[in-house]
């Protein structure tokens, strides 16, 4: 899987002309992220981040497309379930779990999300009382959620709808 995904990001950076020094494989918050190091990031990472997220979009959706290929693929030739039944690609779809960074331009911002759960629950226990964060993705949401799954005497949950949904820190003694 790691190899296809390097091979689609290899294949996308040539055919728009990026050079690149390299591409790094790291885990962050629990995922597997790919790192492409560039010279010049400004182009690749674009104004708040859009450009990163769509070639992270991009690429994922590749991905689902090639596996998904790749799976039906197997199964008419026999190599996956039994000969007539439907091929099952959801699961290998659905577990595309990683994401494209630009010299660390991403990792930056979840480790400052870990920092700022972490120092919200503190408060959170410390007054023992709710800490409400401002509204965020449902990915930034997901990484709150993550760090804090294991804190004592804490427990998160989302509040509010759309746009403004947010992460609420409970004390929980």
């Amino acid at each position: 899987m790691e190899a296809a995904i390097l091979t689609i990001l290899n294949e996308l950076l040539d055919a728009v002309g990026v050079s690149r020094s390299g591409i790094l494989k790291d885990q962050i918050a629990g995922q597997t992220v790919f790192a492409i190091q560039v010279q010049d990031a400004r182009p690749l990472i674009g104004m708040h981040g859009d450009t990163v997220y769509a070639i992270d979009h991009l690429v994922k959706k590749i991905a689902e497309k090639r596996l998904a290929t790749a799976s039906r693929k197997m199964q008419s030739e026999g190599q996956l379930g039994s000969p007539g039944e439907a091929p099952d690609v959801s699961e290998p779809v659905r577990g595309l779990q990683f994401l494209v960074d630009v010299n660390d331009y991403r990792a930056k911002q979840i480790k400052d999300l870990e920092t700022k759960a972490l120092m919200m629950a503190e408060r959170a226990r410390s007054f023992q009382y709710d800490v409400e964060l401002s509204p965020m993705s449902s990915y930034e949401r997901l990484i709150i959620h993550t760090v804090l799954a294991d804190a004592p005497n804490v427990k998160t949950e989302s509040q509010g709808e759309g746009r403004n949904r947010r992460v609420v820190i409970k004390y929980a003694a």
